[in-house]
C-alpha cells in the first residue's frame, strides 16, 4: 500500500535478510504485486545465494521457476525485474555455479553482481581482474565494486581509497567497457553511491576523503577515512588527538570547497 501511494518509487529491491530464505510461494506473491502496482518500473532481487550455495538454483525447481515466473511477467509488462548478487572473490566461482547461472541464462534472468573491495580478499589488482573476467564468463554483470563500510569490529578488513582508485586503473580495459565495475565509494550521511574518483578532494597523508552529492543533497559534505593502520606513523598519531581531527576534517572540506582535488 505504502509503495503504490508513492509514485515516486519506481525502482525496488526485495531484500533485508535474504531472498533466498523464502519460499517459492512468497517469490510470486511479492514479485506478482509489485508487478501489479503501477509505478513500480523496476525490481531487484537480492541475494548472496549464488555466490555460497549455487546448487539450490539447480535443485529447488520450485523456487527458480517461481523466481523466472516473475521475470517474464515483468518483460512482457515491459518491467524490468533482475536478480542481484554478491561475488566477492574468483575463488567463489565453481563449475557448479557456472551451471546455475547457465540456467539462469539461458531462461531470460539477467544477473548483476555487486562486490566490496576487502582486504586481503579482493584488493590486488590481479584477483580483482580475474573476478570480473569470470564473472563476465558466467554472463553476470559485475557492476559495482564498493569501498568497505565504516563499520565497527572490520577495521581490518577496509582499504584506502587510493587502493580503489589504483584498482579501478588496472582492471579498466580488461574487458568490455560496458562489462567493468565502477568501484563507487557510499560514504555515511545519505549522499549515495559516487565514483570512488569523484571526490572533491582527497588528503591522502590523513586518509580523509570528501565527496559531494549535488543532486541528492546539495551544499552538503561526505566524508570517508581510510583505514588509520594504513597511515603513516605520523598521521596515525594526529588521530589520536581529538582537537587535531577537527582541524584535519575542517582543511579537508574547505579544500573541498574551494575546488582543490
Amino acid at each position: 500500500d505504502y509503495i503504490a501511494s508513492r509514485p515516486e518509487l519506481q525502482d525496488i529491491v526485495i531484500s533485508g535478510g535474504d531472498m533466498y530464505q523464502l519460499p517459492a510461494k512468497s517469490i510470486k506473491k511479492i514479485g506478482d504485486a509489485l508487478l501489479d502496482i503501477r509505478n513500480v518500473r523496476r525490481m531487484r532481487f537480492a541475494t548472496k545465494g549464488p555466490a555460497i550455495l549455487p546448487s539450490k538454483i539447480l535443485t529447488d525447481h520450485a523456487w527458480t521457476e517461481a523466481l523466472i515466473s516473475v521475470v517474464d511477467r515483468g518483460r512482457s509488462m515491459g518491467k524490468d525485474v533482475v536478480l542481484h548478487t554478491h561475488f566477492n572473490s574468483p575463488n567463489e566461482i565453481t563449475w557448479i555455479t557456472e551451471k546455475a547461472m547457465r540456467l539462469l541464462f539461458e531462461r531470460g534472468v539477467f544477473v548483476r553482481n555487486q562486490s566490496v573491495l576487502i582486504r586481503g580478499v579482493n584488493d590486488d589488482k590481479e584477483t580483482m581482474r580475474l573476478l570480473v573476467k569470470r564473472l563476465g564468463y558466467l554472463n553476470v554483470h559485475p557492476y559495482y565494486v564498493y569501498m568497505h563500510d565504516m563499520v565497527k569490529g572490520v577495521e581490518d578488513l577496509r582499504t584506502t581509497v587510493q587502493t580503489a582508485l589504483d584498482i579501478e586503473k588496472f582492471v579498466r580495459g580488461s574487458t568490455a567497457g560496458y562489462n567493468t565495475p565502477l568501484f563507487l565509494c557510499d560514504a555515511p550521511g545519505g549522499g549515495g553511491k559516487r565514483d570512488v574518483h569523484s571526490f572533491d578532494y582527497y588528503d591522502r597523508e590523513n586518509g580523509i576523503s570528501v565527496y559531494s552529492a549535488p543532486s541528492v543533497k546539495p551544499g552538503e559534505w561526505f566524508l570517508y577515512y581510510d583505514p588509520i593502520d594504513q597511515l603513516s606513523k605520523e598521521a596515525q598519531a594526529r588521530w589520536k588527538d581529538p582537537a587535531t581531527q577537527d582541524a584535519m576534517i575542517a582543511q579537508a572540506v574547505k579544500k573541498a570547497s574551494a575546488g582543490a582535488h
